[in-house]
């Protein structure tokens, strides 16, 4: 701890001091930087050395030619009087650039796997002003351009961005890394009848021009840029929360979020106020790739969600919280990001207990302890990805996105909550939020906040925390909680009777959630007889679910017992659901015996045009074996 931390501080007086000559050096070396903020290696640029402090974007979206098209204006200050400024891009064709307003050359490098090209660009001390004129390429990795056919209603084409990781700079020249954080305005041009939307200040109705202006005044990094374009429409929820939607969704999903201005106030009520205005969600096309974005005031989310029942709403819970954890308070590189999304699992569990009681949450607690057991199964439990602290370089950041960071970093919170008590360890996080607001972080400076603010010189509480164990140990610790099993096991009781040949219709499922289905479900045996499966089914539908949850689960143990009757519905499921949660684990589960092989390859080449470029590159791999 003290060795780290006499690192960073040495780390920050060198930057301070701005030691230009013998940095610019090194990074023209090694593109290598050795600030705090950007010794993240998943970013070309040279932002430790050049401030970039606010972006124009005027830009205009072609949805026939799918492509954007214009120009990036940065602000910036060349702290530490560099000759070049190095800006990250992938797959980008730059048409010119000017500096303070006059032509200047520049260098596109040739691309690096993962990483894009680096954009270099001459200045001087007294260079103010960027433009970047561009035009995105086929191969943007952040876009995902619909067809109208390929929507919910199926009148309009529709266009969606997901930046994160370290996608931003597929679609604008920029500073690609979360310790990165600069302020933007936009004006984006689209197709009349079109609506677009951004991570900023939005308007509610269509525009007959089909331009659209957008403010962030409150600086954001790269990842959190965002767009979407279609057939647009918006309802309130309340005074400060909303939902845009296709007009065919809108009504559905109005009804789903009816709770999420209560969300809001009762996450105000643990850590504090909600800092970025108003609070929006959009529902998305079938074809996103994750669940939800937490794009500052305005959430991208999957259809998914939208159950019917408003089982599955604790998603917005969880994007709601990264307005703190992560949008506020921000990882300083990709190999931190459990500090994004440990903390904001727990932040998500406390807003669902204080909203449905804790035994509703403990089931949201063992089903992610579930969920980490399986990670790190099937990572190795020696594995060092499966520590919290995690070591990308050389690698897509889009590696470290697996259950540790979320379920491992979540119950070490929770297991100091448990260790200082709940009133003490809200205050600490609250001050947290509060001390780091609009600021990035690393673990290590993390760790030391945490023992100066809350461990302090108790020796017996650092012997019952074990971080070692937790922050820069494989596996799971030997004292990582449990939650407490009220709910379930009731549910394992009806499951035993099931498998001692008690009739379904007899089980006590009555007003059962999504979670004590999937607790039921997950803990058969690994593979049922057909029978057992269409007793089940012929009970509770499974094969007609609208929970997108148990029928990817379903669609599973379908295809590990080679229950054919729901074959034609996985079908459907597959080309209409584009979430990587639910397409991996069902095509991994065909690709284990040739027969699956076959059906996988033949439903993958059908629908694969139907997903996200993120999703297609995982899957190229899993079911074309592309390396």
């Amino acid at each position: 701890m003290l060795r780290t931390t006499s690192l960073l501080l040495l780390v920050l007086i060198t930057v301070t001091s701005c030691h230009y000559k013998e940095r610019t050096a090194e990074y023209k070396k090694a593109h290598m930087v050795d600030s705090m903020v950007l010794r993240d290696v998943h970013t070309l640029s040279n932002a430790a050395y050049v401030d970039m402090q606010h972006l124009d974007l005027d830009i205009a979206v072609d949805m026939d030619k799918k492509m954007i098209a214009g120009s990036a204006t940065w602000k910036i200050n060349n702290k530490c009087n560099v000759n070049e400024l190095v800006l990250d891009t992938y797959d980008l064709t730059i048409d010119n650039v000017s500096v303070d307003g006059k032509p200047a050359t520049f260098k596109l490098d040739p691309p690096i796997k993962f990483l894009g090209s680096a954009l270099h660009i001459p200045i001087d001390a007294k260079t103010r002003l960027v433009k970047i004129t561009y035009k995105t390429g086929a191969d943007a990795r952040a876009l995902q351009w619909l067809s109208a056919d390929q929507t919910h209603d199926k009148h309009f084409p529709f266009l969606y961005t997901q930046s994160e990781s370290i996608y931003a700079r597929s679609w604008i020249p920029c500073a690609d890394g979360p310790g990165i954080r600069f302020s933007y305005n936009a004006r984006v041009q689209v197709p009349t009848g079109l609506m677009a939307l951004m991570s900023a200040e939005n308007q509610y109705e269509k525009s007959d021009s089909g331009i659209y202006h957008f403010r962030m005044t409150i600086p954001i990094p790269a990842y959190l840029m965002a767009l979407a374009v279609g057939d647009i429409t918006f309802k309130n929820i309340d005074e400060r929360t909303g939902v845009f939607a296709e007009p065919g969704m809108i009504d559905k999903a109005r009804w789903e979020f009816e709770d999420v201005g209560k969300m809001v106030s009762y996450a105000e009520q643990l850590y504090g106020p909600y800092r970025w205005g108003r609070y929006d969600v959009i529902v998305l096309p079938s074809g996103f790739p994750i669940g939800g974005m937490e794009n500052p005031r305005l959430t991208f989310c999957t259809p998914t969600i939208i159950a019917g029942d408003r089982s599955l709403v604790s998603l917005i819970a969880h994007e709601l919280a990264h307005s703190w954890s992560g949008n506020l308070v921000t990882n300083a590189t990709w190999d931190d990001f459990w500090l994004n999304e440990g903390f904001t699992d727990y932040f998500e569990r406390r807003i669902v207990e204080q909203m449905l009681g804790s035994s509703y949450s403990d089931m949201l607690w063992e089903l992610g302890y579930q969920d980490l057991v399986d990670n790190v199964k099937s990572l190795g439990e020696k594995s060092n990805d499966t520590w919290l602290k995690l070591d990308l370089k050389g690698r897509d950041p889009d590696d470290g996105l697996t259950d540790i960071p979320y379920e491992k970093g979540s119950h070490f919170l929770k297991l100091i909550e448990i260790n200082v008590g709940r009133d003490k360890f809200d205050r600490f996080l609250k001050k947290y939020f509060d001390d780091h607001a609009f600021k990035t972080i690393t673990t290590e400076a993390f760790l030391t906040y945490l023992d100066t603010a809350l461990i302090k010189d108790d020796t017996v509480l650092k012997r019952k925390l074990d971080i070692q164990a937790w922050v820069y140990g494989p596996g799971i610790p030997a004292n990582c909680p449990r939650a407490g099993q009220e709910r379930f096991a009731k549910v394992d009781a009806e499951r035993d009777k099931f498998l001692n040949d008690v009739p379904p219709l007899q089980l006590a499922t009555v007003n059962w959630t999504t979670h004590e289905w999937l607790h039921f479900l997950r803990n058969m045996p690994p593979a049922l007889s057909v029978n057992q499966l269409h007793q089940l089914d012929m009970a509770f539908n499974f094969s007609n679910s609208g929970n997108s949850e148990i029928a990817d689960l379903w669609f599973i143990m379908s295809v590990r017992s080679n229950y054919s009757f729901a074959f034609p519905q996985m079908e459907t499921f597959l080309s209409s659901v584009g979430r990587r949660k639910f397409l991996e684990p069902l095509y991994g589960e065909m690709m284990k015996t040739p027969k699956g092989e076959e059906m996988a390859k033949r439903l993958y080449n059908s629908y694969r045009k139907n997903y996200h470029p993120l999703a297609q590159e995982s899957l190229d791999r899993l079911v074309l074996k592309k390396v």
